[in-house]
């Protein structure tokens, strides 16, 4: 099997996704390139590179699990607590009531 360059090293055209987000292979998100050149070198990845990457992230996401984390919340959850604190500040606000408690995070 030969290494062609110009099918490795030449990823499909980036689609815009947001402002700041491209895709070029199906499920692949990054930072658009040009906002980060001026802090970080960028480095070209043969194609195959980057799909092994994309296509190992769960594996090294549970690994990290199993290894490091005490509990793992979901996005949903997360934005559910947020919301409810945003409404909680909202109800302080316009009853003219803020709390001054502030809640210091779990012991590990």
């Amino acid at each position: 099997m030969a290494f062609r360059y110009e099918e490795q090293m030449q990823p499909p055209e980036p689609q815009r996704v947001t402002d700041v987000a491209i895709t070029t292979h199906e499920h692949v998100y990054e930072v658009d390139p040009r906002l980060m050149e001026r802090w970080v070198l960028q480095q070209a990845f043969p194609n195959w590179d980057s799909l092994r990457i994309m296509n190992a992230r769960g594996d090294h996401l549970a690994w990290m699990h199993a290894h490091f984390a005490n509990s793992v919340v979901t996005g949903s959850e997360l934005l559910a607590e947020v919301d409810a604190d945003d409404a909680a500040r909202g109800a302080e606000a316009a009853s003219g009531t803020e709390s001054s408690t502030v809640t210091a995070p779990p012991d590990r």
